[in-house]
């Protein structure tokens, strides 16, 4: 028999206190603004929390608390082509890169609280541009990377 008030999930959260969670709105504070990120981002938060544990999802005085902004997007090119007959140097490959900046509150274990930022990258082609669906598949890349890097960072605890 099974039984206490402990949650319990095989996603390797293990026993943790809380009942419920609260993702508050990540609000894009980065130089360089694309639109929508913010709800993307803070969707693919919650709906990665629900997916993998047995949480429930509130919008107010949650057991678990992640907030905090987005505080870089950018693209930088990684690799060069070869110099061309008019003197330019292209960009063979380019990087799109995001950073959030997380706050994590557990209300049942204070220890447990950080503050910290999380990033990652996606490579496309230079002659590329990082709109349409190389940047939706950009920014799918780098979300679940980062959100699955804050879920284990507050939750799996491996």
């Amino acid at each position: 028999m099974l039984s206490g008030c402990s949650v319990y999930n095989f996603t390797g959260t293990g026993k943790i206190d809380a009942k419920t969670f609260q993702v508050n709105f990540f609000q894009n504070n980065a130089d360089l603004i694309e639109p929508g990120i913010d709800r993307q981002f803070t969707l693919a938060l919650q709906d990665l929390i629900q997916n993998q544990t047995n949480l429930n999802l509130v919008s107010n005085s949650g057991d678990l608390v992640y907030e905090g902004e987005i505080v870089d997007y950018r693209t930088t090119p990684m690799t060069a082509t070869a110099v061309t007959s008019g003197g330019d140097v292209g960009a063979a490959q380019n990087r799109l890169t995001i950073r959030v900046n997380v706050r994590f509150t557990n209300k049942k274990k204070e220890t447990d609280d950080f503050e910290k930022p999380f990033e990652f990258y996606y490579d496309y082609p230079g002659a590329t541009l990082p709109t349409g669906a190389v940047l939706n598949t950009a920014i799918q890349t780098i979300f679940e990377r980062i959100t699955q890097d804050i879920f284990n960072d507050s939750l799996a605890k491996w």
